[in-house]
């Protein structure tokens, strides 16, 4: 989409981290620099390959940056960039969302 083609602002936020695995991603980075290993284990359910792809995707929208170690074997860290930085208080606020859920759900089903 083009900047003109949005109906709502919250399409640009979601073209850049809609979908099921990039927020998960981008809360995990928020916590700080992680291996690729570390977020798959952080994330069990997502396959390698997709895991790949949504770390590419987020890395072309500069929501993420990622560092490559010349050594063998190579190393490669994950960190959110300075424009993902500025999703810090949204994520934030999404979790603190997602726990008051858990706990009345948890509260309900007693």
């Amino acid at each position: 989409m083009k900047q003109g083609d949005y109906n709502v602002p919250v399409e640009a936020t979601l073209e850049v981290i809609g979908g099921k695995w990039k927020v998960l991603i981008l809360c995990h980075l928020k916590e700080g620099t992680k291996r690729f290993s570390e977020l798959q284990k952080a994330i069990p359910q997502i396959t390698k390959k997709m895991l790949t792809q949504q770390l590419r995707e987020l890395e072309h929208d500069k929501m993420i940056d990622r560092y490559v170690y010349h050594q063998v074997p190579p190393k490669v860290e994950y960190s959110l960039s300075e424009t993902g930085e500025t999703l810090r208080e949204v994520l934030n606020i999404m979790c603190s969302w997602g726990e008051k859920r858990i706990n009345e759900n948890n509260k309900t089903g007693e």
